[in-house]
């Protein structure tokens, strides 16, 4: 039974529908602010070795200032390397930031001369702002010189719980349910969230962090899940869109938020606030019910009814008082389903045999693979252009934002795949271009080219997870989609990997991943199209999804004497706002005038039947 046929009799996409919707878009400012906030506590400050007055002559001693920093620290391009690579955190002053000059105790000399140099032996002093931070993980346990690669440690650790956390709460969503497992994940985040604010070092941070991901990870996915098996076709884009909207909204408040906090535990504290006021959901079901599709499609028939007359009540139709019982939506649910039904829950075990279900799988979650992992590729050019820190975050943000402006106005009139196709060329082409012609373009040239590139393969990601849970049947699509999700989170991981080798390998990434862009857009041509089609409810459903010939006719299967330039396309609303007003004028006998007027029996026998 197709749930998008039932739509338009709970009065379509109505006004409970859109406080659905709202009620689901908000949390994802909140995640943002958790997902994003790791690259604030994790960025590595400007710093420098505190002066040793022990490794300095006597003469030297009694300096201070700037005169001591520059008697104590080596300069860099005299022979000197540090133990970590240069980012976003420089100092401005071309110091060593791990060693420290080392001078001959026995020298006459009034101003003698250093013979070499040592590692920091009485801890940093690191700048007072570090991305908005006055105290950041980096400074509170000073992971910097030899212990600098704890951090990128840390960065693929969160990414590892996120793809955990994807792999596991998608199989979760399956079998308990979107609403419990959105409800489970908030749990668990609050509890992760205050171990992270009380991490008494960095193995406990480190552990705390990484669950932390685990949970959004269920969060995130729930929601996204829920918002769109509640939209009918026409309204599925829209709201996945304002949800990203959400988003990037919160990406781009997110640094207002730490100059407020200054310190990390404070920034944390904040963040977790946010998620014990969503508890509100648990209490009120009315603000996240359980997904009326996911229950028609496992059997849970008298959950869904239930449901499903608490959402025809808030859009003002009363579904038991239909003026013809035998096309009431229960009775046909009856007649489909049988008076007896037993659940039937499905996991990936049960997709052995769907080809083309694992297919879809395969190209979608390899293209969100290559899109979130790229977006590294395109970052590092606009670090080369501008160290500030600030400068590539908005930059990266607006990218966001203008792509899914991009895919709001072009998916619903082109189709997901022409555009999937489209933005995955841009993305290669991009790439391509700046691996051969960075030594010969203008560095105008190259910040544009990485900003073109951003946003194409934000674009990708976006579309390809949008897409995916369109052609993944609604039994499996938490577990599809939470697999599609997963390599993406394996993408973005090459980031702070590459890091753990100061960067060697970069080039060869880059080729890597610019090859696979490549290689993706052949694989785009094997998707079918999900424009304007109901969701896949079962397995065979998904099974039917086959791909669609490239170049599609405009005037196939259809008839030349009924063809109109001005048809206008179907709304399912319109029609449920129709069905309602007709069943109410019925309901309150409103007799029917006949056009002849010297039929007059004609219109007694109309108002006899009307009453």
């Amino acid at each position: 039974m197709d749930y998008d046929l039932i739509v338009p009799q709970l009065g379509g996409f109505g006004r409970y529908h859109k406080r659905l919707a709202v009620a689901a878009c908000l949390p994802n400012l909140l995640l943002a602010f958790s997902f994003f906030s790791d690259l604030f506590l994790s960025l590595t400050p400007g710093h420098h070795c505190r002066p040793d007055p022990q490794l300095l002559p006597l003469a030297l001693r009694n300096l201070s200032g700037f005169q001591l920093l520059n008697y104590s620290l080596p300069r860099r391009g005299d022979g000197e390397e540090d133990d970590e690579e240069e980012g976003e955190g420089a100092p401005p002053v071309a110091w060593s930031r791990c060693r420290l000059h080392r001078y001959p105790l026995t020298d006459g000399a009034r101003w003698p001369l250093p013979n070499g140099s040592v590692s920091c032996s009485r801890g940093w002093h690191f700048e007072a702002r570090g991305g908005g931070l006055h105290n950041n993980v980096v400074s509170q346990w000073h992971l910097v010189c030899k212990n600098h690669w704890k951090v990128s440690l840390e960065q693929v650790s969160y990414k590892i719980g996120w793809t955990v956390g994807y792999f596991t709460m998608g199989s979760v969503a399956d079998r308990l349910g979107r609403r419990n497992t959105f409800i489970l994940s908030l749990v668990l985040s609050i509890i992760q969230h205050i171990g992270v604010s009380v991490s008494v070092d960095f193995l406990m941070f480190v552990i705390f962090h990484m669950l932390s991901g685990v949970t959004l990870a269920g969060l995130f996915l729930s929601l996204y899940i829920a918002r769109l098996e509640m939209c009918d076709p026409p309204h599925r884009l829209i709201v996945t869109m304002i949800a990203g909207f959400f988003t990037v909204g919160g990406e781009i408040l997110l640094p207002g938020l730490v100059e407020l906090c200054k310190d990390w535990r404070v920034l944390q504290g904040v963040v977790t606030v946010p998620f014990v006021l969503l508890l509100i959901y648990w209490c009120a079901p009315a603000l996240f019910p359980e997904s009326p599709r996911w229950l028609l499609a496992t059997r849970q028939i008298e959950r869904c009814k239930q449901i499903l007359r608490g959402i025809a009540t808030g859009n003002g139709v009363n579904m038991d008082d239909e003026l013809y019982t035998p096309c009431n939506v229960f009775n046909e649910m009856d007649s489909v389903f049988g008076e007896y039904t037993q659940s039937r829950l499905y996991t990936l075990c049960d997709m052995a045999t769907s080809r083309v279900i694992w297919k879809n799988i395969l190209i979608l979650g390899f293209t969100t693979f290559i899109g979130s992992g790229i977006q590294h590729c395109f970052s590092q050019s606009l670090v080369s252009y501008s160290p500030s820190f600030y400068l590539n975050y908005f930059v990266t943000a607006g990218a966001e934002g203008v792509a899914l402006l991009f895919l709001y106005f072009t998916v619903n009139k082109f189709g997901r795949r022409g555009i999937l196709l489209l933005s995955t060329t841009i993305t290669g082409m991009s790439s391509l271009l700046l691996l051969a012609l960075i030594q010969y373009l203008h560095q105008g040239f190259r910040l544009a080219l990485s900003i073109l590139g951003l946003f194409s393969a934000y674009a990708v990601v976006t579309l390809s997870i949008f897409f995916a849970s369109e052609v993944i049947p609604t039994v499996v699509r938490g577990a599809g989609l939470g697999l599609i999700l997963a390599t993406g989170c394996i993408g973005k991981a090459t980031s702070p990997i590459m890091k753990l080798h100061n960067k060697r390998g970069f080039f060869l990434l880059h080729v890597v991943f610019a090859s696979f862009a490549v290689l993706s857009v052949l694989c785009i041509m094997l998707l079918p199209e999900s424009k304007r089609k109901s969701l896949p409810e079962s397995l065979k459903d998904g099974e039917k999804l086959k791909r669609p010939p490239m170049f599609l006719s405009q005037n196939k299967d259809r008839a030349p004497l009924l063809h109109s330039k001005h048809r206008r396309r179907y709304n399912p609303e319109n029609y449920s706002k129709l069905v309602t007003a007709t069943k109410k004028m019925l309901a309150q006998n409103v007799p029917f005038q006949s056009q002849d007027p010297g039929n007059e029996n004609g219109t007694e026998e109309t108002k006899e039947s009307t009453s």
